[in-house]
């Protein structure tokens, strides 16, 4: 989906432009602006030519004030500008750039760890102790269950991936053996 990048990319680096220092703290928000855009029923409405870009609005603001979420002025300014230009289904893609944009500023990247068992917030430290030192730098690390793995890690950042995973060290030794 380039071409959903290449839209949400001026939508994402104007708003980290109007933020400036204080962007990370509206990462949340687009997060869960994102999730909102997301939902097959509001695009369906969003899509309605009778629905108008008020109504849409309207509709994002109360879903979102209903789950405690209150709109910084410049995400509702987004928003509307989003909803005007009938670009609501690139409000994700437009997250996730501008997640990409703030963690670039800070010199933090996001990391997936994924693992055959649940790990304990301990555990998680020094597995993102050592990541750091391996891939020097800071890192937003979040764990997912993946059960194949069948033991050890897979670690995902931006686009390098370390897998120790006993999998991986299997499928190596096929390789090995097949060769």
């Amino acid at each position: 989906m380039a071409e959903l990048a290449t839209i949400a990319r001026p939508y994402a680096e104007a708003l980290l432009k109007a933020a400036g220092a204080g962007s990370s703290g509206l990462t949340a928000q687009m997060g869960s602006l994102a999730q909102l855009a997301s939902s097959p029923e509001l695009r369906q409405f969003a899509d309605n030519p009778k629905t108008t870009g008020v109504q849409v609005f309207d509709l994002v603001a109360g879903v979102a004030h209903s789950q405690g979420l209150s709109l910084n002025p410049m995400i509702g300014n987004l928003l509307k500008t989003v909803i005007d230009n009938g670009r609501l289904a690139a409000l994700p893609e437009i997250a996730s750039q501008f997640q990409l944009l703030v963690n670039a500023g800070s010199g933090v990247s996001d990391a997936t760890v994924q693992s055959a068992f649940a790990i304990d917030a301990e555990q998680l430290a020094e597995v993102v102790l050592a990541l750091e030192k391996r891939f020097g730098r800071k890192l937003n690390a979040h764990v997912e269950v993946v059960p194949e793995l069948i033991g050890g890690i897979r670690a995902i950042v931006g686009d390098e991936v370390l897998d120790t995973s006993v999998r991986a060290r299997l499928e190596q030794m096929k390789v090995a053996l097949t060769a």
